[in-house]
């Protein structure tokens, strides 16, 4: 992906990596370089999206693209030995990198924990975007206000645990892949790219270079009420994209019922369908900045 160049950002004490890509078509009085920003979805990084990047590459589109490495994730700094990277501050932190990098009324494109993270932000500053599509997600996670005090003390615990565990060496690069793939149900072709970019070598042993605190337990979640007012806040155009084959919860009808602002479209593919049907995805996505 040539077309796509490395970028560093400074938010305050960290740099957040992300890549981008710039359509020749220059902006003229009648038109505007419509910007798409990608989010990535819980420990897997900007890579993830390799295989829409590489069409929108191949159409030569007249689109700004913005790629992020969330904090902690890929080739973006890790928060500080305190910071637990709580599901608001993520918020903060795309507002920060939207706004430092001049990206207004921008079309937000998440997967996973990224779409929850861009529904979010949609429904909050609807003035900066533009259109929001939601891979594999929908209404943020949400539990029971009973479960609240349950849920602080096993955080707590969690992080506690983390503080006394030792990190760990990858055996081989080829057993990051198998570990991936493992986790995603994907293919190798798939992961690599995702794994290339978690990856490092220290004195001649792998490890990752996520943040190990990403699988620190969280010690709050919204309650479903909170969870649907922040979806029926969302007055921007809105598509949301499943996987036939993924996250089971995320496809219960009277949940879907509750999204009377959204588009739901259905396409091949487990939790990372769009690296399994990456071109019915990318028209959805298409279809949703050209029209807006």
């Amino acid at each position: 992906m040539r077309s796509f160049k490395e970028r560093l950002l400074q938010v305050n004490d960290r740099n957040i990596a992300y890549l981008e890509y710039r359509g020749d078509a220059l902006p003229t009085e009648k038109t505007t370089v419509k910007t798409v920003v990608f989010v990535h979805g819980w420990m897997d990084n900007a890579a993830s999206f390799h295989k829409l990047l590489t069409i929108i590459e191949q159409r030569q589109l007249n689109w700004r693209v913005l790629v992020l490495d969330l904090p902690g994730h890929g080739l973006s700094t890790h928060k500080n030995s305190d910071h637990f990277y709580s599901f608001h501050d993520y918020i903060d932190d795309l507002h920060q990198i939207l706004v430092n990098l001049q990206a207004v009324n921008a079309f937000l494109v998440g997967h996973s924990l990224g779409a929850l993270i861009a529904s979010c932000y949609s429904a909050a500053f609807p003035e900066n975007v533009a259109g929001l599509v939601q891979i594999e997600a929908h209404f943020p996670m949400a539990e029971e206000p009973d479960q609240a005090v349950s849920r602080l003390r096993k955080g707590i615990e969690n992080r506690e645990r983390w503080r006394n565990k030792k990190r760990r060496a990858v055996p081989s690069f080829d057993d990051a892949i198998t570990m991936r793939m493992r986790a995603t149900k994907l293919e190798a072709d798939a992961v690599r790219p995702i794994v290339e970019r978690d990856l490092q070598s220290i004195d001649g042993q792998w490890f990752w270079r996520h943040d190990s605190k990403l699988k620190c337990q969280s010690v709050y979640r919204m309650s479903q009420p909170h969870a649907e007012a922040v979806m029926s806040a969302i007055s921007v155009p809105h598509v949301v994209i499943l996987g036939r084959s993924g996250y089971r919860f995320l496809q219960d009808q009277l949940v879907l019922d509750k999204l009377h602002n959204a588009e739901v479209e259905w396409v091949d593919g487990d939790h990372h369908c769009h690296l399994e049907s990456p071109a019915r995805v990318f028209e959805l996505i298409s279809e949703l900045v050209n029209k807006n």
